[in-house]
């Protein structure tokens, strides 16, 4: 019967939603939806709705149904799952409907509500068997670590809405910290400081933009990216304006969110049992997530915390690619959740 069953691993993250089937991307789009505000209906997902946000009228309205890392609008989380499904379903054409089994990613701090929300969004979307899978124990596999070895392994996953701060052992999460402390948090901060600092009003777009091109949290670096020119309207007398804004003007910004984030990895370090202490010290800690790809967070980590760091191969998947794992072993590992 497995030639009726379709297998797809789901990174439902705030930013963006990664869907992975047969071990390779079928999907990677932004986690957002585009609204009918008379009918309901969905106009655009992912990159089309992007190119909507903020630039709607009001008969259509934009959505993130996901807010620091959980469902915040139920309806159109299950528009946005229903809709991503049947993209990946339409590049191959079938006369049936397949039997849905999914494996999801939620973050580790989840509450019973927001577990059942992502739950009902998964099956209302047509999935008949759906697993669970914790990010940071998603993020791990994804990075290549043996999970369920007798050793501590320590991640931290940066995503669009949560910071996620784990120490595994044997196919489990022993200690953990979920901060909603991320990816959105950087770029409203990089709204706030422009207002501040330049009098210049920002979109989330623009503000986003900003944080790729020169985001950075340490106000030296060997190799310094070009100062980006932003565009916007004063404050004060709504003329047009435009601004360079370079990177150490961009970790001085950050420079609060990041602390939060350290805070969190050294509470979590206390916690955690001496001897898996002493198996982090020896083979370091992972980042993972698009907040990994800040420039210099790593090497900020590793002079705060004393341990070195490691930037995953491919951040922003890692936790799309463990959910892939966990799918093809769904029968043997213990710490998926149905």
């Amino acid at each position: 019967m497995s030639f009726f069953t379709q297998e797809l691993a789901i990174d439902l993250g705030t930013a963006n939603t990664v869907i992975f089937q047969n071990d390779q991307i079928v999907l990677d789009e932004p986690s957002i939806v585009a609204i009918d505000n008379n009918t309901g209906k969905c106009i655009a997902l992912g990159q089309k709705a992007k190119l909507m946000h903020e630039k709607t009228n009001p008969g259509i309205k934009t959505v993130r149904p996901l807010k620091d890392g959980v469902i915040a609008d139920f309806n159109a989380a299950e528009i946005m799952i229903r809709g991503f499904i049947k993209q990946v379903n339409n590049r191959k054409r079938s006369l049936f409907n397949p039997n849905l089994k999914i494996v999801v990613g939620i973050p580790s701090g989840s509450t019973e509500v927001e577990i059942r929300a992502v739950r009902d969004s998964s099956e209302h979307a047509g999935g008949r068997d759906v697993y669970l899978i914790y990010e940071p124990m998603a993020a791990a596999l994804g990075i290549g670590l043996d999970v369920e070895a007798p050793k501590g392994n320590m991640v931290v996953d940066i995503g669009g809405g949560t910071a996620e701060i784990a120490v595994i052992s044997l196919g489990g999460i022993v200690q953990q910290e979920s901060i909603k402390t991320a990816g959105d948090e950087f770029t409203s901060d990089i709204q706030y400081y422009l207002r501040q600092q330049h009098n210049i009003k920002v979109g989330e777009i623009t503000a986003e933009k900003i944080k790729l091109a020169v985001g950075a949290v340490l106000p030296y670096l060997e190799e310094e990216p070009e100062p980006y020119i932003v565009r916007g309207p004063n404050l004060m007398t709504a003329h047009p304006v435009e601004a360079k804004i370079t990177y150490d003007e961009i970790a001085h910004c950050l420079d609060k969110s990041v602390s939060k984030i350290e805070t969190s990895i050294l509470s979590v370090l206390e916690k955690t049992p001496p001897e898996l202490y002493s198996d982090i010290v020896e083979n370091g800690i992972y980042l993972s997530g698009g907040g990994a790809l800040l420039r210099g967070l790593a090497q900020r980590f590793t002079e705060k915390v004393n341990i070195k760091f490691h930037v995953a191969e491919d951040p922003l998947r890692a936790v799309a690619r463990g959910t892939c794992i966990a799918l093809k072993n769904a029968a043997n590992y213990s710490f998926l959740m149905r």
